[in-house]
């Protein structure tokens, strides 16, 4: 089994002329409030692939985001496309966890991981249990850190995940920091994208995807946002 499985289903996505859109399937935004209104998760994800999604992120964090261990179980069952499980890793377990649950990468943050030690430690974990590690950093010493370890999926987080987002971060932050990557490192712009030119900025500036969550819940057609953050790369 391919232990790079998320990051290759990106770089085909890049193949075919295209930055791949990830969907998050996030239940409650600290920033926003319920993002579902009334709609089921795991229907909304298997009509985000029929959109086209080649990739899903499903955050399980519950206290602030609303999501769980079982949501992931669920949309990894009722989806055929490599999923990254998005929560806050303080242990080994989780890692386990995230491989039991059938996900294909496991987000690492640096920001709240806290140093480059415990980094490695856990990048090194969740590639000997069978997983991809998605190091997410959010300026040039925890890009350091990523490109140390030879990461090969990074993500750029654009808001202040210590702060649970709730700034108005934007992808200004991919375009200073998507050059320090290792050549060859798949990039990810996450968050604060909120349109196509948002999304344009972080493919011009090296971003292989971009991670979405709030927009496309909040649209007035989720199927027409995710078609219009589907940018030529």
């Amino acid at each position: 089994m391919s232990v790079n499985k998320f990051s290759k289903a990106i770089i085909a996505e890049n193949s075919r002329g295209y930055a791949a859109v990830i969907p998050d399937i996030k239940c409650v935004s600290p920033k926003t409030g319920d993002l579902l209104r009334g709609r089921n998760p795991v229907d909304v994800a298997r009509e985000l692939v029929k959109y086209g999604a080649k990739v899903m992120s499903v955050v399980t964090e519950s206290k602030n985001f609303g999501g769980s261990p079982e949501l992931l179980s669920d949309i990894v069952k009722h989806t055929n496309i490599p999923i990254l499980r998005k929560d806050f890793v303080e242990d080994e377990a989780i890692i386990k966890e995230t491989a039991e649950l059938g996900a294909s990468a496991i987000l690492l943050i640096c920001a709240t991981i806290g140093n480059e030690d415990r980094v490695k430690f856990f990048y090194e974990k969740s590639l000997e249990h069978g997983i991809e590690p998605f190091v997410e950093v959010c300026n040039a010493e925890e890009m350091t850190w990523a490109n140390r370890l030879g990461a090969k999926l990074i993500g750029i987080n654009n808001r202040n995940i210590v702060t649970l987002e709730l700034d108005n971060g934007d992808t200004g932050r991919t375009a200073n920091l998507a050059s320090e990557a290792n050549k060859g490192a798949v990039i990810v712009s996450e968050s604060g994208i909120l349109n196509r030119s948002d999304a344009e900025l972080a493919v011009k500036s090296g971003a292989n995807a971009v991670l979405v969550g709030t927009a496309l819940w909040d649209a007035d057609d989720m199927r027409a946002m995710f078609q219009s953050l589907k940018v030529e790369i």
